[in-house]
């Protein structure tokens, strides 16, 4: 049994692990920190044109009550809208595996609504769901849900000849096939995908508030560029990064629990 300093050793060792296989990017990280913070201080540039690493910092801790219910209203949004994305995906890659017709129906209108701007969307999103969360969440959806279809659908199409020829050889159903077949295949595609869609849900519930919201960090960030207000905006777009940079290390160990088999490690 696993006693607790047996669980804080262990956590320590892959904290340590972890600290020494990214210390490049955080030495390079504190680096540009140091040049901000003494560049802006040398070259006297003013605090409402580009303020310094400190009191950005300084501001957060300040405002942090602020930042954290704001954001925390964003990310409601971007992760609903990350599964809603998710949902509509998986069931719309199902349906083309199954369905060649539907697949070349649908495909090419899936590919002109990823076409147009979430700029452009966001606005006719607010007019047609109000200005409460549901605008957040459908853009949210929109923004990530494309690439969460293409490779899942890669990914259920993935089997070799050899898979493909064993299913039929046992008289295994297509629903056979793809429960314990093909989903399996196409999750190392799929979580690719969601990877690269955590950063873009949170975007897309920031642009959703950017257009029509009063609650949200996207909000905050739009309120202190009109009053040019620097180092909040500054405060904003951080606390906006960290959170889906968060975002996406927890997707990143959702994958390390569900791909457990050698062969999706190693891809």
């Amino acid at each position: 049994m696993n006693t607790p300093s047996h669980l804080h050793n262990s956590f320590l060792t892959r904290a340590a692990s972890s600290l020494q296989e990214n210390w490049p990017s955080i030495a390079l990280f504190a680096l540009g920190l140091l040049i901000w913070q003494y560049a802006v201080a040398f070259l006297q540039i003013p605090q409402y044109l580009l303020p310094t690493p400190s009191e950005i910092f300084l501001r957060i801790w300040k405002e942090r009550w602020l930042l954290w219910s704001n954001l925390s209203i964003t990310m409601i949004a971007a992760i609903s809208g990350f599964f809603l994305g998710l949902l509509i995906a998986v069931g719309l890659g199902t349906l083309f595996v199954f369905s060649r017709t539907a697949a070349r129906a649908l495909m090419p209108w899936t590919i002109i609504i990823r076409t147009i701007p979430i700029l452009a969307i966001a606005p006719l999103m607010t007019i047609w769901l109000g200005f409460g969360i549901a605008p957040k969440i459908a853009v949210a959806a929109l923004a990530c849900f494309f690439p969460i279809l293409i490779n899942f659908y890669r990914g259920l199409g993935s089997i070799s000849r050899e898979i493909g020829e064993l299913l039929s050889l046992v008289n295994a159903s297509r629903i056979q096939g793809l429960l314990h077949v093909r989903i399996f295949a196409a999750m190392p595609f799929t979580f690719a995908a969601l990877k690269i869609s955590s950063g873009l849900a949170v975007v897309g519930a920031i642009v959703a508030e950017f257009t029509g919201a009063n609650l949200g960090i996207g909000t905050l960030i739009v309120t202190a560029g009109y009053q040019q207000d620097a180092v909040m905006l500054f405060a904003g777009i951080i606390v906006s990064c960290i959170a889906s940079v968060l975002f996406y290390y927890v997707v990143v160990a959702v994958e390390k629990l569900c791909l457990y088999w050698p062969e999706a490690r190693m891809g």
